[in-house]
């Protein structure tokens, strides 16, 4: 199994755009996790922020108190008809000026949801602007943190490729674990290019079970931290509240703050003296 774990993550020259990818099974809490993460950069004011919802399943935003305004699968869809592209546009320059529009701007953060193809066959298409145009689009921010979709598909499309930190969510569910194995595989045999590969272990209790203990010790991934079951958390998705609103000592926050202390560019956390 890989361990792609550089120190030269930690080392980044000034000005480039650090990328984190958030991975997982369905269920464990990928999204939520995507979403501490993108709130404790914010927080720490040491760059700008780009967070892309590449789950076609899109809730990111909820999490982060935005309201979608289109997606790039939308956007798709209108390039697939050659009569929405104005005369005298080509259809590079069209998609380019129609992908600005989809940018949902915040304090401290912007929103881009990939969302869903439309039409059979449609959702690689999908990818392909994506990837083809994030590599512009990031050049313009400090962080780029993107959500990608439950399972493997991301992985086996490259739609994650070329990123900074992989952090593979699971909670001490045994099926949750083997998907993060089999995620770890796959970036072995497709030669994605990541640079740290990490385990976040969410909702854990404060004593691990046994057996999930010695799952975790297989992988032979290196454990970024343990996310507790937090109630705070819980209470702001009922009400439909945004992450940001939680509280700094809430144990969520406290831990996900740790574990970006942890792969943040030192160079980023001079940035706020300057």
């Amino acid at each position: 199994m890989s361990n792609n774990n550089n120190e030269a993550g930690n080392s980044v020259k000034p000005g480039d755009t650090f990328t984190v990818a958030v991975a997982g099974k369905g269920g464990t809490g990928k999204t939520t996790v995507s979403g501490l993460v993108i709130r404790e950069l914010v927080r720490r004011e040491i760059g700008s922020v780009l967070a892309i919802d590449a789950d076609p399943n899109s809730n990111l935003n909820e999490l982060l108190g935005f309201e979608i305004n289109g997606t790039i699968g939308q956007l798709e869809a209108k390039f697939n008809r050659a009569d929405d592209v104005p005369a005298g546009m080509s259809k590079k320059r069209w998609i380019e000026y129609k992908l600005q529009q989809l940018i949902i701007e915040g304090r401290g953060k912007d929103l881009l949801v990939m969302g869903r193809g439309e039409g059979p066959d449609c959702y690689c298409s999908v990818n392909n602007i994506l990837r083809n145009y994030l590599s512009n689009l990031r050049d313009n921010y400090d962080f780029v943190v993107l959500d990608n979709e439950a399972g493997l598909e991301h992985l086996s499309r490259r739609t994650t490729s070329g990123i900074d930190v992989l952090l593979t969510v699971c909670d001490p569910n045994p099926v949750a674990l083997k998907a993060a194995e089999r995620i770890d595989e796959l970036v072995d045999e497709l030669g994605i290019e990541i640079t740290r590969n990490y385990l976040v272990l969410n909702e854990v209790p404060e004593t691990l079970p046994e057996k999930t203990r010695d799952m975790v010790n297989e992988l032979g991934i290196e454990v970024l931290g343990r996310i507790p079951k937090d109630e705070n958390v819980r209470q702001l998705s009922w009400e439909a509240r945004p992450l940001a609103e939680l509280e700094d000592d809430s144990p969520a926050a406290e831990a996900v703050s740790r574990m970006v202390e942890e792969f943040v560019p030192e160079s980023a956390k001079t940035l706020k003296q300057k």
